[in-house]
């Protein structure tokens, strides 16, 4: 009894604490107002500081309304060694949680936080592309918070890094997310604009690659060309000297 009552209060404990926060940072931020929203926001990291011939290829699944997996193109980047920073939000992960699990068990596949829903980092509703933006601090806590538990509580390791849905943030909210311990991601190339590139523009795209970018596309289209695309032009990448790294590694010097 004594045990069970333990465990109990821990619970409640946990639960009180996390509110306390939630409402600590609504508080902070209830008179906030953004100044900037893009993808390049201060704090956004979009590269790595260095001359190595270096690229992070990042890769995201948002759980939109009929995605899956490109199967393929996991299977590509695992027979050609070729590691991979992944950016999954939660509802993806409850859409296809084997799936979920065999990347979390490919040690070149990186999982970090795309967040809970896939909304766009606001204080204050911002939308973009159709796509309302999280209200208030609240809101934002609770999609940064609600995946990065549901990440950990899967894989035993907490994510550090932080892609919003969209990649669009305001600076209040990556001030904030940085404040919870997450490095909010953004992109120097643009490798597939949201899966709608072809497969030629999709290798134009990742060849305009300097040292030390962070490449992003997308791996639940397999309908879409970004695979056929990605597949293509990787080969040619690494013919050029180009390495491929996962961010946690390079987690000290992205700018």
């Amino acid at each position: 009894m004594k045990k069970k009552l333990a465990v109990v209060c821990i619970c409640v404990v946990f639960l009180v604490v996390g509110q306390w926060e939630k409402l600590s940072y609504r508080w902070h931020y209830r008179d906030f107002v953004p100044q900037q929203w893009s993808e390049t926001t201060d704090r956004v990291k979009t590269r790595i500081e260095t001359n190595d011939k270096i690229l992070a290829l990042t890769m995201d699944a948002c759980g939109s309304k009929g995605d899956s997996l490109d199967e393929d193109l996991i299977a590509f980047l695992t027979e050609n060694k070729i590691p991979a920073t992944v950016f999954i939000t939660g509802r993806w992960i409850d859409k296809y949680p084997e799936k979920f699990q065999q990347l979390a068990q490919n040690p070149l596949i990186e999982i970090e936080n795309h967040g809970q829903e896939h909304r766009p980092a606001s204080l204050n509703g911002n939308s973009i592309y159709g796509i309302k933006g999280t209200a208030h601090a609240g809101e934002l806590y609770d999609e940064v918070k609600k995946n990065a538990d549901k990440i950990e509580k899967l894989i035993g390791r907490r994510p550090i890094f932080y892609r919003s849905g969209t990649a669009y943030y305001d600076e209040g909210a990556t001030e904030m997310i940085e404040s919870m311990g997450f490095q909010s991601i953004g992109f120097a190339i643009l490798g597939d604009k949201g899966a709608t590139y072809s497969a030629e523009e999709v290798e134009k795209a990742f060849l305009e690659a300097k040292p030390g970018d962070i490449i992003i596309c997308h791996m639940n289209h397999p309908e879409k060309e970004t695979g056929k695309g990605v597949m293509r032009v990787l080969p040619k990448l690494l013919e050029e000297g180009f390495k491929f790294v996962q961010l946690k590694d390079y987690k000290d010097v992205l700018r």
